[in-house]
């Protein structure tokens, strides 16, 4: 199975369930503008909320967030101690946390277990599976990623967000040079393709995102808009109607990325791809 498809845009909406200023952007974005998925932390403090907003909205296609830093598991932080810190949070120490992983077997199942556990959270909501990421791009571990394409194909998804970039469009839209990002994360991204291909889940041709994490508006969507590749296509943002919630990313411009993703200019752009 190959991740080819002629022209298929996806425009997602990560971190819905986070809170209420995330959950509403993602309705208002779906409604009236260009969204057409949104990637649900299961665990976090809004996501039954973001659960009856999909209930409602069927056209809304949704998938799984995984969530192993940052934020609170969803298995009790007695069962998984390597995970977490004192307060029950899940660790922010992610070079030697990713070390941990790959070097001790115990971590490395208390981890799965926790993956696994927010894979069966997703599947009681009774919403279908549409897509699999996670967040921090944490799934590009080559354990990690090992684990998430495994229950990938157990659960059935059909796709699974790899971030591999063009850095060169990227920066002929902003004017700048190709970052070093997307060349220091490839031999990663290259083999989570390889392992999810091999496993029969597709993954998309060409992902954007990366290099504008947190400002992803109207100008660059429009520049991006005449560009866009053959193939599958994923842009992923991070809409809010405001910044004034717990995990808020200091200077991501929320409100920007919703006004951007409603645009009637952008609207026209991608409205035909929706």
């Amino acid at each position: 199975m190959t991740s080819r498809e002629c022209n298929r845009l996806v425009v997602t909406a990560d971190d819905f369930g986070l809170s209420r200023q995330v959950n509403e952007a993602v309705e208002l974005a779906h409604r009236d503008g260009i969204l057409t998925t949104a990637s649900l932390m299961v665990g976090s403090p809004a996501a039954a909320e973001a659960i009856d907003i999909a209930r409602r909205m069927p056209s809304l296609k949704v998938g799984l967030h995984l969530v192993m830093v940052e934020a609170r598991p969803v298995l009790s932080p007695d069962d998984i101690p390597d995970l977490v810190d004192g307060k029950g949070f899940f660790r922010s120490d992610m070079a030697r946390f990713g070390a941990d992983i790959f070097f001790r077997p115990q971590v490395r199942r208390q981890l799965e277990a926790e993956i696994e556990a927010q894979f069966t959270a997703f599947k009681a909501t009774g919403l279908r599976l549409d897509h699999v990421n996670a967040h921090k791009h944490f799934h590009i571990h080559p354990t990690i990623g090992g684990i998430v394409v495994r229950l990938c194909a157990k659960y059935r998804a059909p796709w699974l967000r790899v971030p591999a970039e063009d850095a060169r469009l990227v920066a002929s839209i902003d004017g700048g040079s190709a970052g070093i990002t997307g060349l220091v994360m490839r031999p990663w991204t290259a083999l989570l393709k390889a392992r999810a291909h091999r496993a029969g889940i597709a993954t998309p041709d060409h992902v954007f995102g990366l290099a504008w994490s947190g400002g992803v508006n109207r100008k660059r969507l429009l520049a991006l808009g005449p560009r866009l590749p053959a193939g599958f296509t994923e842009i992923y943002t991070h809409p809010a109607t405001d910044s004034a919630y717990e995990g808020a990313a200091p200077g991501y411009l929320y409100s920007e990325e919703l006004a951007a993703l409603i645009d009637p200019a952008v609207k026209a752009a991608f409205g035909s791809q929706k």
